[in-house]
């Protein structure tokens, strides 16, 4: 017996690579499954916004999160995240979507981060519309509870800045 598994080894060995490689495969299927759930819970909080329900966009923020806007200071926290949100959809025309075009989630398939593209517009002091678009990051974590959460959220505009007055 000793001298077949003597010869056999070979075989072995490539079954046993064979097998352990289905491991990372594995590994890269709940990577790929994480990355298109991430996909899918940013297009669903684009649809909040969409709504304008400042309830349902915050409750994707656990309480120590983050929001990054342009020209403004940070909003640390879910209240003053909330604060902000309430500021932006109670804007005269307020209009804002997004839409994720890439997805990423680490190995452990607990943190990851999507970016995007953003339509937003609101009506200025004159009463015409001031529209922008622009690129985000939003970096998520997955909570006790096993839901995606943000915890980072970072957003800029393509327009020129406006000349100083």
């Amino acid at each position: 017996m000793r001298q077949t598994f003597g010869r056999s080894w070979p075989l072995l060995l490539a079954a046993f690579v064979t097998l352990g490689s289905s491991g990372p495969l594995l590994a890269a299927d709940t990577h790929s499954k994480a990355e298109k759930s991430l996909m899918e819970i940013d297009r669903a909080w684009s649809k909040a916004s969409v709504a304008k329900d400042v309830d349902r966009i915050v409750s994707y923020y656990p309480d120590d999160a983050s929001m990054f806007p342009p020209n403004a200071p940070v909003a640390k926290g879910k209240a003053a995240i909330k604060k902000a949100w309430i500021e932006l959809v109670n804007s005269a025309g307020f209009s804002l979507s997004w839409e994720p075009t890439t997805a990423s989630a680490s190995k452990s398939g607990d943190l990851g981060n999507t970016s995007g593209t953003y339509q937003f517009s609101m009506t200025g002091p004159d009463g015409k519309p001031l529209p922008d678009k622009g690129k985000y990051v939003v970096v998520w974590k997955k909570g006790a509870s096993g839901k995606w959460k943000v915890v980072a959220d970072i957003f800029n505009s393509d327009l020129p800045a406006a000349p100083p007055k």
